[in-house]
């Protein structure tokens, strides 16, 4: 079995360790020599079988700028776990070299200083660059491409196109397989058309229609490298509760034990011998999820976006994360006999852009499909001399951005902002494109509201958002982010039963406590609500920069989490 420093991505070891200060010029390009294609693509190969995954895209055809979060807290047995470590304790988990590449593309250290020697990861073309170079080294018969969902959503591009023109791109990768998510939220119609011309299967086995019958085929079965091959795909379960049911097919939407130990005793009796859990589940999950299900010998997890450079194994089940925004493909390679896996290796590959050339054919259709809304997209609105990012548990600078302009737009005292945890990442110095702020908000129902609500409504809404994010039970945790809020400061302890975990909550306008009986004026967006009214969120944020031109992020303490 291989070390953990050998199922390292590549470039850990080798990539330079630079001491101190912003990297650029000669130094940045001393380093990002050490990256090339061949190092990236590089692996020992291994057994009979190939397993490529990707999910999480959110849209994204171009390489990115996305720094990883700088605290990924995990609750009950999920604490201080993988994918629940981040920075420094991420890279001495992995013992992963301060300032090295690995240390650039999976956590958010020194971010922006390596961003400049390191430059943008992701982008189709190389993906399809990747994807090809291993089929060409296994052979077709041996590889399996599959795609974790949330694909054709959240940027500038599948908004307009309601997906489309992702799937004109993502489609030329040739995937074998694919589950879904945020695609159900162009309503039942577009969802079936967009699916029905991908030329490969959606699976879910956990979505049925209103008379109880599956909607999508629960898995499919394969032959690779002389194996048959069950994927067994899994929609996310909590699709119905997390968006407005107007935005939704009538569907329901499932996590059900039972279901899934009879689609694999259905594929065991067909004669297969690996059994893939291709799922929108999100790590924790899945997690318990392993524990509890017996014949899963590979769950291809996602929904949390979380990237890890190892597998985790519950019981005889490997859990593999890849990432999202496009930055890594996963490769798995399984030595499988007729008794199960006898063996594996993995690399969790990052797509440097700078590192790795772009497939000819992809860049063209990327071009393509890009050019009805490239010069909207380039638009510049405003500047910005914070790090600008999405993903903390607690909050993000982005949506500090995004509450305040809430607040300063719609006069409200107090803002919310959901937690999703898709969202590039801007760095400092640079321009605040209008592909940027789409990034972070393109949905379907980005209606502003504003309202007025009691001291103890807040209170219920903040619980409730707390319950979703540390809930004992993993199936009952919705994957993504605390809340955001603006004006608002507050006290949480997740060891508390459901309902009494917030507490010290204190408006900040005034520096007093939250009155329970007081009504507050509040603005929002991304409400479940299906009949509300307002602006576009990217418009009231296009207003707020307007005014003040450039954003200055400053440290905020407005969650203090105890026990």
């Amino acid at each position: 079995m291989p070390t953990r420093r050998d199922l390292l991505q590549a470039g850990a070891a080798a990539a330079a360790i630079v001491a101190g200060g912003r990297l650029g010029g000669l130094r940045g390009a001393m380093a990002q020599q050490k990256l090339t294609e061949a190092e990236l693509l590089n692996f020992p190969r291994l057994g009979n079988v190939t397993l490529l995954h990707c999910a999480d895209l959110h849209g994204q055809l171009l390489p990115v700028w996305l720094r990883e979060p700088s605290l990924n807290r995990g609750f009950a047995e999920a604490r201080g776990t993988p994918p629940h470590i981040s920075g420094r304790e991420f890279l001495r988990h992995y013992d992963i070299p301060l300032k090295s590449a690995s240390a650039y593309a999976l956590t958010s250290e020194d971010f922006a200083a390596l961003a400049q020697s390191y430059g943008r990861i992701g982008g189709l073309d190389r993906m399809a660059t990747v994807v090809k170079s291993v089929r060409a080294e296994r052979g077709q018969d041996r590889v399996l491409l599959l795609d974790g969902g949330d694909t054709f959503h959240g940027s500038l591009g599948s908004l307009r196109t309601k997906g489309q023109d992702v799937a004109d791109c993502f489609k030329l990768l040739k995937p074998d397989a694919a589950t879904a998510h945020w695609e159900f939220t162009y309503g039942e119609a577009r969802a079936k058309e967009l699916i029905s011309g991908l030329g490969y299967p959606v699976l879910a086995l956990n979505v049925r229609d209103i008379d109880n019958k599956n909607v999508f085929a629960p898995y499919k079965i394969f032959e690779k490298g002389g194996v048959r091959i069950a994927v067994l795909g899994h929609a996310y379960p909590h699709t119905a509760l997390v968006h407005p049911r107007v935005a939704l097919p009538p569907w329901n939407f499932s996590l059900s034990e039972n279901e899934i130990r009879a689609a694999i005793d259905k594929a065991r009796r067909e004669g297969v011998s690996l059994v893939v859990l291709l799922s929108q589940n999100g790590f924790d999950a899945d997690r318990k999820l392993a524990s509890h299900v017996d014949g899963i010998d590979v769950i291809l997890t996602s929904h949390g976006d979380d990237a890890l450079p190892e597998p985790v194994r519950i019981g005889k089940t490997l859990i593999v994360t890849s990432g999202s925004h496009g930055k890594f493909i996963s490769r798995l390679d399984l030595d499988v006999r007729a008794e199960g896996v006898r063996d594996f290796h993995y690399k969790l590959i990052p797509l440097f852009s700078d590192a790795i050339h772009p497939d000819p054919d992809m860049a063209v259709a990327i071009e393509k499909a890009r050019a009805p809304y490239a010069a909207e997209a380039a638009r510049e609105i405003g500047h910005t001399e914070s790090l600008l990012y999405r993903r903390d548990t607690f909050r993000g600078t982005f949506c500090d951005l995004v509450c305040s302009a809430l607040q300063t737009q719609r006069d409200g005292e107090i803002a919310f902002s959901p937690g999703y945890r898709w969202g590039t990442t801007v760095l400092p110095g640079a321009a605040i494109t209008v592909e940027d702020i789409f990034s972070g908000t393109a949905i379907s129902y980005p209606q502003v509201f504003r309202t007025t609500m009691t001291g103890q409504h807040i209170k219920y809404l903040l619980e409730d958002a707390a319950d979703s994010l540390c809930n004992t039970d993993p199936y009952q945790r919705f994957g993504g982010d605390m809340v955001r809020c603006g004006g608002l400061r507050y006290q949480l302890d997740p060891r508390k039963n459901a309902g009494s975990r917030i507490s010290a909550l204190e408006h900040m306008a005034t520096g007093k406590p939250l009155d329970p009986a007081r009504s507050y004026t509040v603005a929002g967006w991304g409400s479940v609500g299906d009949t509300l009214e307002g602006p576009p969120v990217w418009d009231v944020i296009e207003a707020h920069l307007g005014q003040i031109k450039t954003v200055r992020s400053k440290p905020q303490t407005t969650v203090r989490v105890v026990g």
